[in-house]
């Protein structure tokens, strides 16, 4: 009897032991989990923090002696408006699990297309009125530059004994002879200046406003075998009065160039023909695999957020327009267009091309064309090269000769940074 209760407290003792060593377990591990939850979110924090303070640090401050490089057109003069209210609306947070899956449309003939993309494209030129969209196929690229190679491996014929001719009107942008014969490929070739080109097969670009001079174009060249590719990079209001909706067969436009957002890469086309349509999504289906889904949704943020402004002025009948980017931009331009002229006036060695005015349908008045470059041209005899006589002068431009001119003229930034535009009006006045 003695030894069967002996033998029941050791058992009941054992059950004891085995709970007491469950539930220390689970004491441990829920003091394991709750410790990793707290790391992880110290490290999420951590992350966000860097993030906040760490953002790539972009082009370098100028100081008054600094070399001033107008060179490339990056956009920064569009920041502090992003950085005005407006910059809040269009803030975007991707969660880690969102734009996983190659595909965002398989129904779409363009299937790495966010639909919330393609949506706020078609607000914006329907608000803008700068060109159709009803009955076209919209096409996101990598900028606009991978739709303009797009577009020529859809146009030229495949099985054409000779590589089809490329052209546009001098001066012409300066990339695109090299975009053009960058892949070697035998389907084009670049031929030059449109003007002086004979023949009835070609595909000619017209870049309107014009990269570098920003005067309106048209195709210059009639063939019924001919081609067209529109690049409308600034047919944006804060550039030129929009004077009439285009709808052209292949119409390219940039993000960078409309917002400012140049880091993003976004770039559109609008196309009627479905099958070169399909053509050009097929070429960036095979060079890139489609379009950064996360540089979609931010773009369509942006471009949202400029549609929203003009929309809440016109819903609430509010004053002022310091949400609104076009009008934000436009007046910009024009200040820095007037320092600009007042400075070639002060050197007296200088030219610009005249002033260009015309009835805005946007903003239902007449307002004078403000070119993203200024086309400045040297008068003084003695200078042959004036990139190379600016460089001297630490002003770092591009020479004419790259866009089929002259060494006399060069194409410079309008759309740089305060800093860097003031400096270069100063020094530029001060240029005998």
């Amino acid at each position: 009897m003695a030894r069967d209760n002996g033998d029941g407290l050791a058992a009941i003792a054992g059950r004891i032991g085995v709970l007491g060593s469950v539930a220390l377990n689970i004491v441990a591990l829920a003091i394991y989990l709750r410790g990793r939850a707290a790391a992880e979110k110290q490290a999420s924090k951590k992350v966000k923090k860097a993030a906040a303070v760490a953002p790539s640090s972009g082009k370098p401050p100028v100081a008054c002696d600094s070399v001033i490089n107008l060179d490339h057109g990056d956009p920064t003069m569009f920041e502090p408006f992003w950085r005005g209210p407006i910059g809040e609306s269009a803030t975007l947070v991707i969660p880690g699990w969102q734009t996983m899956s190659y595909f965002s449309d398989v129904g779409n003939l363009c299937w790495f297309l966010e639909p919330s993309f393609e949506r706020e494209v078609r607000r914006l030129h329907r608000l803008v009125g700068n060109a159709a969209v009803e009955g076209y196929h919209v096409l996101v690229g990598t900028g606009s530059s991978q739709l303009f190679q797009a577009a020529l491996y859809a146009l030229a014929p495949p099985t054409a004994d000779t590589p089809l001719s490329v052209v546009s009107t001098t001066p012409f942008y300066s990339m695109y002879p090299p975009l053009t014969d960058f892949l070697s490929s035998g389907l084009y070739r670049w031929a030059g200046d449109a003007n002086t080109f004979d023949g009835d097969d070609y595909i000619e670009v017209v870049c309107s406003p014009s990269n570098p001079d920003g005067s309106i174009r048209e195709a210059v060249l009639k063939s019924k075998s001919g081609k067209d590719i529109h690049d409308l990079a600034y047919y944006w209001p804060q550039y030129t009065p929009i004077t009439q909706m285009l709808a052209h067969d292949i119409m390219l436009f940039t993000v960078s160039k409309c917002t400012g957002h140049a880091g993003t890469r976004i770039g559109w086309a609008l196309v009627k023909d479905k099958e070169v349509a399909q053509k050009m999504s097929k070429f960036m289906e095979q060079s890139t695999i489609g379009v950064c889904k996360d540089a979609q949704l931010r773009a369509a943020k942006v471009l949202g957020a400029v549609t929203d402004g003009y929309e809440h002025q016109l819903a609430t009948a509010a004053g002022g327009d310091a949400n609104l980017l076009f009008h934000y931009a436009r007046r910009k331009m024009a200040h820095r267009w007037c320092a600009l002229r007042a400075a070639v006036a002060a050197s007296g060695i200088f030219s610009l091309p005249n002033e260009v005015a015309g009835f805005c349908t946007f903003t239902k008045d007449t307002v004078t064309s403000n070119p993203a470059f200024a086309w400045l041209r040297c008068e003084k005899q003695e200078v042959e090269d004036l990139e190379s006589f600016l460089r001297e002068n630490k002003i770092i431009t591009r020479s004419g000769t790259k866009f089929g001119a002259d060494q006399k003229v060069v194409r410079i930034s309008m759309v740089d940074t305060d800093e860097a535009f003031g400096i270069f009006v100063n020094r530029l006045a001060a240029i005998k």
